[in-house]
């Protein structure tokens, strides 16, 4: 019993063995892997001088949200400082989103360890939680907003780094 030609691949045969398929058309997407042409650098992302200040300032605010998640409360000042102390003297956007980032997470981690330290008169069971959330939330709209090139400004900020 024969089958019927098939007329998708009987009527579009495709390039025969050892022959490279046909370019994309223009405005295509390159090869899965592929690599851009060369010497076709990334502009620097908007807002910010380069890449390594746009890295640095997301350091700033999402290491803040994962020290407020991983520390307990208590830590989400730790990102903000070493982003402040490793880039802050050599770019000022990133000094600038680094102290407000620090400002921001030194006030929650003191209210977290205050918490944590009250806990055992049990008020310290809803402050605690309370300050982690607010670190966590907040760190990731300044993140989210920092990404997109925006300076966020954190609520109940009191500057304590300037």
């Amino acid at each position: 019993m024969t089958q019927p030609p098939n007329p998708s691949t009987d009527d579009f045969p495709g390039p025969g063995p050892g022959v490279p398929p046909p370019p994309p058309p223009p405005g295509a997407y390159p090869p899965p892997g592929g690599y851009p042409p060369p010497g076709a650098a990334a502009p620097p992302p908007p807002g910010y001088a380069s890449n390594e200040d746009k890295t640095w300032v997301l350091v700033a605010h999402f290491g803040g949200a994962l020290g407020m998640f991983l520390g307990g409360g208590a830590g989400g000042w730790v990102a903000p400082l070493v982003a402040l102390l490793v880039q802050g003297q050599k770019s000022p956007q990133v000094r600038a989103h680094a102290v407000a980032a620090l400002n921001f997470q030194l006030v929650l981690s003191i209210i977290g360890a205050i918490g944590l330290v009250l806990s055992c008169a049990l008020i310290g069971f809803i402050i605690w939680p309370i300050a982690m959330l607010l670190g966590i939330i907040f760190g990731v709209i300044a993140g989210l907003r920092a990404n997109e090139g925006q300076f966020y400004q954190y609520p109940f900020n009191i500057s304590l780094v300037k």
